[in-house]
């Protein structure tokens, strides 16, 4: 794409799990499938919304992040369940958002500003999935995420802690969630019950102010 962005599509299979959950063999979800040995990664995500959350109320993120292998900024747009289109811009020092991703947000935030809605620290463990050709066919995230919405005067507001599974595609096809689905189910793990980190922390926010 032109002005630095770069453009994917991202496909992937979502689970929650409990602190003691452990992650199930899953060589041979399909045939000649290898599981690599663990990776840590440590990953800090800011996320830029209008006052009156207009990104989120459509299914956008917009977010700088630091750590791991694909450090920047990235907008992600709904396309269907499972699948979004993740757009990314290069890294910078200051914390305004690009001009070339808020001009794709437009449209939604009009003339309201975009500023820092949550905060994300994530200690990620990252296991691939391979063919025996050695092509990664899907990447296995092991999440565990501590979220915070700013308070008054954007003091740090109360931790929220979690954690969840992601199963994303790289060169694999759908029948890989499909059977990851099942193995990591019949280990304990559950569907997620948000589409995004940003919202399951909005939304535990939402939960506790109401209550």
């Amino acid at each position: 794409m032109n002005d630095g962005l770069t453009e994917h599509a991202e496909t992937e299979l979502k689970m929650e799990a409990g602190p003691d959950f452990a992650i199930p063999d899953l060589a041979g979800l399909a045939r000649g499938i290898t599981v690599t040995e663990p990776e840590v990664r440590l990953l800090d995500a800011s996320y830029f919304d209008t006052p009156d959350q207009r990104l989120a109320t459509a299914g956008i993120t917009l977010r700088r992040r630091t750590g791991g292998t694909d450090a920047g900024w990235h907008l992600k747009l709904p396309v269907s369940a499972s699948t979004r289109r993740e757009l990314q811009a290069p890294l910078s020092d200051a914390e305004t958002v690009p001009a070339q991703l808020a001009s794709q947000v437009s449209g939604w935030i009009r003339d309201q500003p975009l500023h820092v809605v949550a905060t994300l620290q994530t200690r990620r463990t990252v296991r691939y999935l391979r063919s025996e050709d050695g092509t990664n066919l899907a990447e296995v995230a092991d999440d565990l995420v501590t979220g915070r919405v700013p308070g008054p005067g954007n003091a740090p507001g109360e931790p929220v802690s979690w954690r969840e599974i992601e199963v994303e595609l790289v060169a694999g096809g759908p029948e890989i969630l499909t059977a990851a689905r099942s193995r990591l189910a019949a280990a304990g793990a559950r569907p997620s019950s948000s589409s995004s980190k940003l919202s399951r922390l909005l939304s535990s926010q939402a939960r506790g102010a109401a209550s």
